[in-house]
């Protein structure tokens, strides 16, 4: 194990990892809505938001998929020393972390069911930029309407259509991070 896997964790795990769940909660609460988090350096490529979800969120019992430059030895040495999370392929993963293009194979990941319908992937993308501008999103935590540059709009409108199945999905950049869970419309002016 190199020695950079480490270092780069929470330096006062409970208080950290604590703000860093309410933040989580606040963006999947409120769909388009950017927070900023800290307390994790994580190798690169993965963005310091990217670092503090799976810190805060993976565990050994939650596996995870790292897709497309993600998936290095660094970041997997890195994930194991600080979470112990297994690693997966998309069909058996809980968390999935990569790049729009490395991930968009969105069938590949577990939908839930109608019995279990948590038993549902998370993906992490990581964008080059994040900012309120963009799709118009509206549902449960929105108050009227927000925007949020999103990658595409069609999957995320077929993902919606799935309810109460489908995935949910954090966006990270540098150490910001906003959501969209299943239950967000996806519209475009």
């Amino acid at each position: 194990m190199q020695s950079d896997a480490l270092v780069g964790g929470f330096s006062d795990a409970p208080v950290d990892a604590a703000r860093a769940f309410r933040a989580a909660l606040n963006v999947m609460a409120r769909p388009g809505r950017i927070e900023e988090v800290r307390g994790a350096t994580p190798p690169e490529p993965l963005s310091v938001a990217a670092g503090v979800l799976i810190l805060t969120l993976c565990d050994a019992e939650t596996p995870i998929h790292l897709a497309g430059e993600t998936d290095c030895l660094a970041v997997r040495e890195w994930i194991t020393f600080h979470t112990s999370a297994p690693f997966s392929g998309p069909h058996d993963a809980a968390f999935a972390v990569g790049s729009w293009d490395s991930l968009c194979s969105f069938a590949t990941y577990r939908q839930g069911t109608p019995e279990y319908t948590d038993r549902s992937a998370t993906l992490i993308i990581e964008m080059p930029d994040l900012q309120p501008a963009g799709a118009r999103l509206s549902g449960p935590g929105i108050k009227s309407v927000t925007r949020l540059n999103l990658p595409a709009i069609d999957v995320f409108q077929q993902n919606a259509r799935q309810f109460p199945l489908g995935l949910d999905f954090f966006f990270t950049c540098d150490n910001r991070v906003a959501a969209l869970p299943r239950t967000a419309q996806v519209e475009v002016d």
